[in-house]
C-alpha cells in the first residue's frame, strides 16, 4: 500500500513552516507596533497609517508565498482514491468557493486597516463589525482561508493537503487565542478613554 503522505518531500516541510510562520510574524509585527512603534518609526514621519499599509502588503505577499509553496508541495504528494471522483471535488469546489466568500466578503467589511491589524496602529474602527460575514463567524478570514486550504487539498485528492489544512486550522487557532483578547483590550482601554474624557467635560 503506497504512503499517503510522502515525508522525504522537502516541500512538505517549508509549507508547514510558512503556516505556522505567518500568523507569527504578524503577530509579533503588530505588538512590536503597539508597544514600540517599531513599524511607524521604520516608515517615517509618524505615520502610522503608511506603517500600517507597509505590514498590509507584506502580509498579503507572505501570503502569496505560502500558497504557492502549499500547492507546490501538494504537486509532489501522492494522491488518494477516495479524495479524487465527483463528490470529492463538488466538496472541494464549495470548500474553495464559500472560504473566499468569507475571505473577500470580510475584506469588504473592514477595508485594508481593519482587515490588517490597523487597530495596532491606532486605527480602530469606530464600532464593531457584526454584519455579514462575521455574523457566520468571529474570524472570517481566518476560518474561509483555512476552508480553502482544505478545499485545494481535495481537489488535488493529496492527504499531505488535509494534513497541512489541519495545520492552517491549529495555527489560527493559537493566533486568535493572543489576537482576541488583544484587540478587546484596546478597544477597551478606547472607552476607558472616552469616559474619562466625558467625565473631565462634564
Amino acid at each position: 500500500m503506497a504512503a499517503l503522505i510522502d515525508f522525504t518531500q522537502p516541500t512538505l516541510y517549508l509549507s508547514a513552516a510558512l503556516i505556522l510562520f505567518n500568523p507569527l510574524f504578524w503577530n509579533v509585527a503588530a505588538r512590536q507596533e503597539y508597544h514600540h512603534k517599531t513599524l511607524t518609526r521604520l516608515v517615517g514621519r509618524g505615520n502610522s497609517l503608511y506603517a500600517c499599509y507597509a505590514l498590509a502588503a507584506t502580509i498579503f505577499l507572505l501570503g502569496l508565498f505560502r500558497d504557492a509553496v502549499y500547492e507546490r508541495a501538494l504537486r509532489a504528494q501522492p494522491a488518494h482514491p477516495a479524495l479524487q471522483g465527483f463528490v470529492p471535488q463538488a466538496v472541494a469546489v464549495a470548500l474553495v468557493a464559500s472560504g473566499n466568500v468569507l475571505v473577500l466578503s470580510s475584506m469588504y467589511a473592514l477595508g485594508i486597516t481593519g482587515t490588517y491589524l490597523g487597530d495596532y496602529f491606532g486605527i480602530l474602527m469606530e464600532s464593531m463589525v457584526t454584519g455579514f460575514p462575521f455574523s457566520v463567524t468571529g474570524a472570517p478570514m481566518y476560518w474561509g482561508s483555512t476552508m480553502s486550504f482544505l478545499g485545494t487539498a481535495v481537489w488535488l485528492g493529496k492527504p499531505a493537503g488535509v494534513g497541512l489544512a489541519a495545520l492552517v486550522f491549529v495555527a489560527y487557532r493559537v493566533a486568535l487565542g493572543f489576537e482576541d483578547p488583544f484587540t478587546a483590550g484596546i478597544y477597551a482601554r478606547r472607552e476607558r478613554e472616552r469616559r474619562d474624557g466625558s467625565k473631565k467635560m462634564a
